[in-house]
């Protein structure tokens, strides 16, 4: 049975705030296997809710300035159902991004980021597959808010999605 990974950036969420993550989203945390966070999660709070729906594997981001997330990795390499999922919150711009991600993470399959708020589901190089789910909070000059899917099964990626909140 294939794993189901919920695939999250830039939620942006304060303590205290009024801001929460869209009702998809806890939809789609009910069905998810694990979670995969590209960074600027903002308060820790977070982390933990969401490790009550399945593990979550998280990297830094830029505005991620609680303590208690000082704990995460700037990068990091995760096999997931036998799929190399690398993360880091920025990639850089996007001229040579296919190039600077395949160098970075070599021996990944699929390279999750975030921090420009913009999703992207396409393939990198030599069969890479590079994935940022947007942000499902903050969309930014984005006409939607989004997050994202991977289907992970025995070594092989079944399917990524984009999916508009």
């Amino acid at each position: 049975m294939a794993t189901r990974a919920l695939v999250l950036s830039d939620t942006h969420l304060r303590p205290g705030g009024r801001r929460r993550l869209p009702d998809a989203v806890y939809r789609a945390l009910g069905e998810a296997d694990v979670v995969l966070h590209a960074g600027d999660i903002v308060t820790a709070d977070l982390v933990h809710e969401l490790s009550g729906f399945a593990p979550v594997h998280a990297v830094l981001g830029n505005n991620d300035s609680d303590p208690a997330l000082s704990i995460l990795p700037e990068t990091r390499l995760d096999v997931v159902d036998g799929v190399r999922v690398a993360m880091v919150h920025d990639s850089g711009p996007r001229a040579g991004r296919e190039a600077r991600l395949r160098r970075r993470f070599p021996d990944a399959d699929v390279v999750v980021f975030g921090h420009s708020h913009i999703p992207w589901n396409q393939p990198g190089l030599d069969g890479q597959l590079l994935f940022n789910p947007g942000s499902p909070t903050e969309r930014r000059a984005q006409p939607h808010h989004t997050f994202g899917l991977l289907r992970l099964d025995a070594g092989r990626v079944l399917g990524s999605e984009i999916v508009v909140v």
